[in-house]
């Protein structure tokens, strides 16, 4: 743990800022797949460029928020009994994972269709893997099927944040905002 000044009570301005960006990027993502519009429109074509720049801005905000957590680290947690700690874990473990798995299984999915991916605010493009016919079905599958069932992990995160600030009546989600 670093020396840098924070109170223990708290999460830090930088931990705060990536945890609400990333919400509003994820959250930007979801909209844009959702509302694309029909294959070969243009709106399909706008809103999947914003689901991809969304997404690329995810992961590279995903790296700076883990190294800010590895370097300033977290409050302590909050007294609870053992099963909720340990739920707690697992959930923030499981949206972790999520920020990482998700825009990187995007990546791999476009690249595998032949196409380079473009960071976000740069000219930056770049391919990780080379075009595969079989693979790229796959990827698109798992980025699917992963963004389907963090509809839910998210939805129970915000349910678990509403429920200590209302219910346990504890410092949860003020520590966060």
């Amino acid at each position: 743990m670093s020396s840098y000044n924070r109170t223990a009570d708290r999460y830090t301005k930088p931990a705060i800022f990536f945890h609400w960006m990333i919400f509003l990027l994820v959250a930007l993502a979801y909209l844009a797949i959702e509302i694309r519009g029909p294959r070969g429109s243009d709106s399909r074509a706008f809103w999947t460029g914003v689901h991809f720049w969304a997404g690329t801005l995810v992961l590279g905000l995903a790296v700076l928020r883990l190294l800010w957590r590895l370097w300033a680290g977290a409050p302590e947690e909050l007294e609870s009994n053992r099963l909720l700690a340990f739920l707690g874990r697992s959930a923030h473990l499981a949206l972790y994972v999520f920020i990482f798995a998700q825009p990187l299984l995007g990546m791999l999915m476009v690249n595998a269709g032949g196409r380079p991916v473009s960071l976000a605010w740069t000219d930056i493009s770049f391919t990780l893997v080379r075009a595969d016919a079989i693979a790229r079905p796959l990827l698109k599958d798992a980025h699917e099927w992963l963004g389907n069932v963090f509809y839910w992990v998210i939805g129970l995160h915000a349910l678990a944040a509403i429920a200590h600030h209302v219910v346990f009546k504890d410092r949860a989600l003020r520590r966060i905002i």
